[in-house]
């Protein structure tokens, strides 16, 4: 009987820990779709793959993702509609402890729902204010911009380090503070990008401070420029001894997340018929001493657009400049979770490797037979270290940078060109906003998303 109940628990914990991450190749798919500006294609490929990439758990990354590709697209109200979904569900969670997920504890992370990053959570109110914008809502995008900046009073109250604000949002916020006549929070709001921008070790992006002044009777342009593709998140697994994992402990801080082998296939498990963590499981299962340890990496996505200018129809150029480093606060997020995650796989790799032991004796207590007792063992190692993957969840379809100008023109319909530059300064592409409506002493908004 006792044998039966450790064989069984752990099998169990197997079959229910079906990986709920969407795949490498998933992630790469949709990529491919954006860079071609395949906007649409992306969002209904998102929709097709909506039941086999995300699971229950991560309903609410699909709002994300495919959210954002509306936004993308155009289709702000479809976009309205899923990230207001993402938002709701982000409240419903953060009631909601993980603690009593023992899963996360016995299998791996993945058995938890998907919660967002902060500099994530941020970004959707964003997202929402944009597209109220589109449409002339101004005091829907102030709902949102009241929002974002209380979140973030949040976030600087209940942290101490790492990341604390949003430089970005808080800027763009109080520039929707300003269309909405709110002069005191715009004031507050730029305060805190600065501070922000500061804090975060970026000075040279404060200089996004600094745009066209004013002219009387023309109206402001405020152009975002989202631009590239995030790293993608991957898990990859690694073999420690039991006599090493005090000494591999003691070493965390010597670890790295970013992936830079180059000579050894590193794909995580949906991208193979036998990768590197399938070795791994075969070696948990033949080494009874070890222990498999999993972990994420970001993979690097090229982009050729580096930089971007706005022409007006009199000629005048209009730099954009980085002001929302979005591939910088994934690296930093990720980061900041290191110590935690290693420390918790370390933990679940014990766990695991105990139960196995214990069954295995238990089984062979049961059968007087010590062969069926090992090969307990070493299957039910092997089965949990298949199981062991690290949480790759992210919100993967939004841009690495955010790129933004203001500038004045005449009042009256006229074409925006916006050019797209190599790192060399080239022009290789551009777009044109048509028929911009420009009202006296007014301001618009425009977005536009290059992934390439």
């Amino acid at each position: 009987m006792k044998a039966r109940y450790f064989s069984l628990l752990l099998v169990a914990l197997v079959c229910c820990s079906a990986c709920g991450a969407p795949s490498l190749r998933h992630k790469k798919e949709i990529n491919k779709l954006l860079a071609q500006g395949e906007y649409l294609a992306a969002s209904n490929q998102l929709e097709a793959a909506k039941n086999k990439e995300y699971k229950a758990k991560e309903a609410l990354l699909y709002y994300l993702d495919n959210g954002a590709v509306y936004h993308d697209s155009g289709l702000v109200a479809e976009s309205d509609e899923l990230l207001d979904l993402a938002q709701k569900r982000i409240d419903e969670l953060f009631t909601q402890s993980v603690s009593g997920h023992a899963g996360r504890y016995l299998i791996n992370d993945l058995t938890i729902p998907y919660y967002p990053a902060p500099f994530e959570q941020a970004l959707t109110y964003y997202y929402r204010a944009m597209n109220f914008l589109s449409r002339g809502y101004v005091n829907s995008a102030l709902v949102e911009a009241n929002k974002a900046v209380y979140y973030l009073a949040q976030l600087r109250g209940s942290k101490s380090g790492g990341y604390r604000d949003d430089p970005f949002v808080q800027y763009f916020a109080s520039l929707i503070f300003e269309s909405a006549g709110k002069l005191d929070d715009a004031r507050i709001s730029r305060t805190r990008a600065y501070q922000a921008y500061q804090n975060s070790g970026k000075k040279d992006l404060a200089e996004t401070f600094v745009f066209d002044k004013p002219v009387e009777g023309w109206g402001e342009v405020v152009l975002v420029h989202a631009n590239g593709q995030v790293p993608l998140k991957k898990s990859k697994t690694f073999q420690v001894l039991w006599a090493d994992i005090i000494i591999w402990g003691r070493s965390l801080r010597k670890l790295h997340y970013l992936d830079v082998e180059t000579n050894r296939n590193t794909e995580s498990a949906d991208d193979g018929m036998f990768t590197i963590e399938m070795e791994n499981a075969v070696l948990a299962g033949l080494v009874p001493n070890s222990l498999t340890i999993s972990y994420p990496v970001l993979e690097a996505q090229n982009y050729e657009i580096k930089s971007s200018e706005a022409v007006t129809a009199d000629g005048r150029v209009h730099p954009t400049r980085l002001v929302g480093d979005i591939e910088g606060a994934i690296q930093a997020d990720l980061e900041e979770k290191r110590i935690p995650t290693f420390v918790r796989a370390g933990a679940r790799a014990i766990v695991k490797k105990i139960a196995a032991e214990q069954a295995g004796k238990a089984m062979q207590e049961a059968t007087e037979d010590a062969n069926i007792g090992e090969l307990t063992t070493m299957i039910l190692n092997f089965l949990g270290a298949l199981t062991e993957r690290a949480d790759t969840r992210q919100w993967f379809t939004l841009p690495a940078q955010m790129r933004l100008t203001r500038f004045y023109v005449a009042p009256g319909r006229q074409d925006i060109v916006l050019r797209f530059k190599d790192g060399f300064g080239n022009i290789i592409s551009e777009h044109t906003f048509q028929n911009v409506l420009i009202r006296p002493n007014g301001r618009v908004y425009l977005h536009y998303r290059t992934a390439k």
